[in-house]
């Protein structure tokens, strides 16, 4: 299958707090490389109001000319984040090849072609223009939850999509993840919609929806969630945090993933660890100390979720041009486990990447914490999710068969939570 690569791409970005974008330069394909250079326009809004800021530093420092690649990366990790992955992948193929694309590898089209071809709605401050001067937004039509579900579905079984479908689907296909998803807005606010796979052993939707909901009874900052019935299948809507609505527009809000922060890129994410990004925390953070108090408490509640996809695109931080400061949590999916054994996808400390409390008791040191406050931290966690798993369970409407499933194997497993 043939197709022409794209050769360049002009940035446009969302200054804190304005409704409408401005370019800030362009990204050229140079032998498998993607770089990036700022506009001279944009390095000229010294004195504006709001004046450019870096799209995210050290990476993109605000200066003319081509800036060199981070060691190891063949673009830009801040731009990288903006791209989709692997079900937007998927999405644009059905677009581009229809059936043809069912045996088409996601690699098999270039970086420019899936920055210019997703949705313009992505998550952070950024989108992709084939001009310098004019932006044209790529935007779907209303559609009901029902189309976005027939959709999804057509994608998995490589159907091409109806035009009708082909735009709903595509306006979420910007967006992180393996997993069926799209973007919706209702009642004012802007929400990731999950759907179920037809792949799933167990009620993956809610699983994520009572990790959701008992993460934030635990104490932590974490996205709003609801779920929803649509075409038979359960649907988990996760409200953004990264739109602000101010007169009948959104501002957006810059964002950079935790892989970023590292430095790497996808074939490297294994070197991603917490104890490196404590480090990062207490020296780029605003409010270092009660950061790394939350992050602790997020990896501790990964591991008593039975959450092991906590790989550094599933951290984010918010990026304001000077400081990065911690996002919401927002995937917190338990993964299906047949024995005790797990090992998250980021290392704890060292080599080390069990799940288990006994891991995060020898890091705690790197977060600020003392032994005796881990410990609080996880007899407070422990308590929250007994005391609350009936309830957020009744809410979900899950099944005994699905509750029995996750109890005691994702939740509380008898050898994550051993000290």
């Amino acid at each position: 299958m043939t197709f022409k690569a794209e050769k360049e791409a002009f940035v446009w970005i969302w200054l804190p707090n304005e409704t409408e974008p401005v370019v800030a330069g362009r990204l050229e394909a140079d032998n498998g490389h993607i770089l990036f250079n700022y506009g001279k326009s944009y390095l000229e809004r010294v004195n504006d109001s709001n004046p450019a800021m870096a799209i995210y530093e050290p990476e993109l420092p605000l200066r003319a000319g081509l800036l060199p690649l981070l060691e190891g990366l063949t673009m830009p990790g801040c731009i990288r984040d903006a791209a989709p992955d692997a079900w937007g992948r998927r999405v644009i193929i059905n677009k581009k090849f229809g059936l043809k694309g069912a045996g088409t590898d996601t690699a098999d089209l270039d970086e420019l072609t899936y920055l210019l071809e997703s949705g313009s709605d992505r998550i952070g401050a950024l989108d992709f223009q084939l001009s310098p001067t004019e932006y044209v937004p790529r935007r779907a039509h209303a559609v009901s939850m029902e189309e976005l579900i027939a959709s999804a579905q057509r994608v998995e079984q490589g159907i091409p999509l109806t035009p009708e479908l082909d735009q709903a689907l595509f306006h979420g296909s910007s967006i992180g993840g393996a997993r069926p998803k799209a973007l919706v807005e209702e009642g004012g606010k802007k929400y990731v919609a999950k759907f179920s796979s037809g792949t799933d052993l167990y009620s993956v939707v809610k699983a994520e929806y009572i990790a959701m909901r008992l993460a934030k009874l635990s104490g932590l900052d974490v996205a709003s969630v609801s779920l929803k019935r649509a075409a038979n299948k359960d649907v988990l809507l996760i409200e953004r945090f990264d739109r602000e609505p101010k007169a009948d527009k959104w501002t957006r809000k810059a964002m950079v993933s935790v892989l970023t922060l590292f430095a790497l890129d996808d074939m490297m994410a294994r070197y991603a660890s917490y104890e490196t990004l404590s480090e990062i925390i207490r020296h780029r953070f605003t409010y270092p100390k009660q950061t790394l108090k939350e992050m602790f408490s997020r990896l501790v509640f990964n591991i008593l979720c039975g959450n092991t996809d906590d790989h550094a695109r599933n951290h984010a931080a918010f990026w304001d041009g000077a400081a990065l400061t911690l996002t919401p949590a927002y995937d917190i999916c338990p993964q299906g486990r047949t024995g005790n054994v797990a090992s998250q996808a980021m290392r704890i400390y060292g080599e080390n990447n069990q799940s288990r409390l006994k891991s995060c008791l020898e890091t705690a040191h790197n977060f600020l914490l003392t032994k005796e406050e881990a410990r609080n931290i996880f007899h407070g966690q422990i308590n929250a999710i007994k005391q609350h798993w009936d309830t957020v369970c009744k809410e979900a409407e899950l099944s005994e068969v699905d509750k029995q499933l996750l109890w005691k194997r994702q939740f509380l497993n008898p050898y994550s939570v051993e000290l």
